[in-house]
């Protein structure tokens, strides 16, 4: 009997502390964003001092994603939501967001940055104006992809916070500097890497890195064409473009299909890769897309 009464009041021990240990955590003021590489920059300014949710998990699309209730209810209890903007999950949920939440404030982290309008480059093939992507609304959204436009993000998230938790302001401040010196490390990398790059063109399935072209004096060239697969006369003016530029280099984001990809690599002659300018290891990947490019030659 003894044993048993100890064991009830070992099992209602466990249960306060599993439910208390899940209300402090739930206490835990909060901070949303849309995509991963906007939580590496939150988490690594915010520490361990807020929790970041992130609106659109990672392996789904942007472009697309519809949020869960859960979602939405975690969004709803954040101090800040930062959106990257433009994205076409902003566009399509943004005023629903704002009317939802209206006592979380909505900052955009594309403030101050140069914007590429009419989604980057464009380019005749043949009879065709072959835009290098979707058409958001007249602007680049993937303003993530350069270290230099990164940095504006993050200063932007900074700035927000400072403000919104006073408290913590300082460890916010000393924890950016520290941000800004790996991008601006980020950022000489690539430089270094793509100094001497000859082929100063590259192609990719969906145009994800227009601000990383533009900042390291390169060309993308899209294989969506107005964002949806092209068509086999568009594929082919494609294949004879790429012939005469020399290029030789497809990139293939995760999640799409990659069947004009190889189709274009091997008329071309070129090499496919796959990337993901999604993943919450930013820097990381964008070193790679660079020593791809250096290497590829």
């Amino acid at each position: 009997m003894i044993h048993l009464i100890r064991s009830c009041f070992f099992l209602l021990f466990l249960l306060f502390s599993a439910v208390s240990c899940n209300s402090k955590q739930d206490n835990k003021s909060s901070i949303s964003v849309t995509i991963q590489p906007q939580r590496y920059f939150a988490e690594k300014i915010v520490g361990d001092k807020l929790k970041v949710n992130t609106i659109v998990p990672a392996g789904t699309s942007p472009e697309t994603y519809d949020p869960t209730p859960s979602q939405m209810i975690a969004l709803g209890k954040s101090i800040l939501y930062f959106k990257v903007g433009y994205l076409g999950f902003e566009n399509a949920w943004g005023k629903t967001l704002e009317k939802n939440n209206i006592d979380v404030p909505l900052i955009n982290t594309s403030d101050n940055i140069n914007l590429i309008e009419n989604s980057g480059y464009t380019f005749e093939i043949g009879e065709h104006n072959h835009h290098n992507g979707h058409n958001h609304k007249g602007v680049d959204p993937h303003i993530w992809s350069s270290p230099k436009s990164a940095l504006i993000m993050a200063k932007n998230m900074l700035d927000a916070l400072v403000v919104a938790d006073v408290e913590n302001q300082k460890l916010y401040r000393d924890n950016f500097l520290e941000l800004e010196k790996e991008i601006l490390a980020t950022d000489k990398k690539i430089t270094d890497l793509l100094e001497n790059v000859a082929v100063k063109s590259f192609i990719i399935y969906h145009p994800a890195l227009g601000y990383f072209a533009r900042d390291y004096n390169l060309t993308q060239y899209s294989i969506e064409f107005e964002g949806k697969s092209p068509s086999p006369q568009q594929l082919k003016e494609m294949i004879d473009f790429a012939q005469k530029q020399g290029i030789n280099t497809i990139f293939v984001q995760k999640g799409f299909d990659i069947k004009n990809a190889e189709s274009l690599a091997k008329e071309v002659g070129a090499s496919i890769f796959s990337i993901d300018p999604l993943s919450y290891n930013w820097s990381e990947e964008l070193i790679k897309i660079a020593e791809i490019l250096s290497e590829n030659e």
